[in-house]
């Protein structure tokens, strides 16, 4: 009920909504205010009455555009209760007979999202020295690259015979850099049900040349840049703001040098760096083994590149975070 201007009332008075007619009455003289009136709130109704769940979902899911049918076709589900073979009634056979041809696109499209949500556990050297229990945090529109870079190669029929695991998980490195929010070999690798590091760059091989020679033109990737792992790995170490505005700031700075490290590499000596110049120092073992864990670089990787780094410390490290005197604190390579 609510208070609405009566014309015969003269004045404002309570109204009573009738939701299965539609109409607004005045509650004093009866006078119909507004008829079939649309409600547009949401219409919640189970339609599942055999389920024992109550799920008020009454419509499917968004149309694909990237598959035959839209994404509209149905699907005959097993009866709850049933026993035995449902593929054997008279339904389920003629389910089987008209099969749906973009069922192997289904599957590959929920794999993908599987691997874009599943849960990372870093280890390194086989021992777990640091838990870091994290998603790849990708956003939908990554995911929808990556379903249409696969269907692109699908659409070749040239990609039977190769590991499945690996090409998608190759498609969502591809569509990372392409969406410029980049995830490491290593990351893409841990959530790639059993791929190695070497099938999936293989298989990221084989798509941007087939894809390529499809489209007469190089399939452009994006530049990686160290700044685009910084903020992410240092959250992984747990570091404050004032010294992951520092490291972003250094990083950005080394850009400026010509250092022919990876720049996974670069970001991780970095990290190294402004730790040593925190006031929280850690011991350089312990410490280097938690960068390498939070980067996946391996820990003579990470000193290699600070050897690189070291002569142009005092240009790269911010003046505001560290002095002249605790640049010269730091370790010599």
């Amino acid at each position: 009920m609510g208070d609405v201007f009566c014309s015969d009332c003269k004045r404002n008075t309570e109204v009573v909504f009738d939701h299965s007619a539609g109409d607004t009455v005045c509650s004093e003289c009866g006078l119909v205010l507004e008829s079939h009136s649309i409600d547009e709130t949401s219409e919640w109704r189970i339609f599942a009455n055999e389920s024992g769940d109550n799920d008020p979902v009454r419509v499917g899911g968004p149309t694909n555009p990237l598959l035959t049918d839209g994404g509209l076709s149905t699907v005959i589900a097993k009866p709850n209760g049933a026993s035995g073979d449902f593929l054997s009634s008279s339904l389920g056979r003629w389910q089987n007979r008209g099969s749906n041809p973009d069922r192997g696109l289904i599957m590959a499209f929920k794999t993908i999202a599987t691997m874009s949500d599943r849960f990372l556990i870093s280890m390194s050297r086989g021992m777990l020295m640091k838990l870091e229990v994290e998603g790849l945090g990708l956003v939908a529109t990554i995911k929808d690259r990556a379903n249409e870079i696969y269907k692109k190669v699908e659409d070749q029929k040239s990609s039977r015979g190769r590991n499945q695991d690996a090409l998608l998980a190759a498609c969502l490195y591809i569509a990372c850099r392409q969406e410029d929010k980049p995830r490491t070999v290593k990351e893409i690798c841990s959530v790639a049900n059993g791929a190695t590091k070497k099938e999936i760059g293989r298989a990221k091989e084989y798509i941007v040349k087939h894809l390529g020679l499809e489209t007469g033109q190089s399939v452009e990737m994006g530049t990686i840049h160290a700044g685009d792992f910084m903020r992410r790995f240092c959250s992984h170490l747990g570091m404050s703001n004032h010294a992951v505005k520092a490291a972003t700031e250094a990083v950005k700075t080394s850009e400026q040098f010509d250092i022919r490290r990876s720049p996974i590499s670069i970001a991780a000596a970095v990290i190294y760096i402004i730790t040593q110049l925190s006031e929280d120092k850690k011991p350089l073992r312990g410490l280097d083994a938690d960068i390498s864990v939070a980067t996946g670089v391996a820990e003579g990787t990470i000193r290699n590149s600070y050897k690189d780094l070291y002569p142009h410390v005092s240009k790269i490290i911010p003046s505001w975070y560290a002095s002249e005197e605790d640049l010269k604190n730091l370790c010599s390579p």
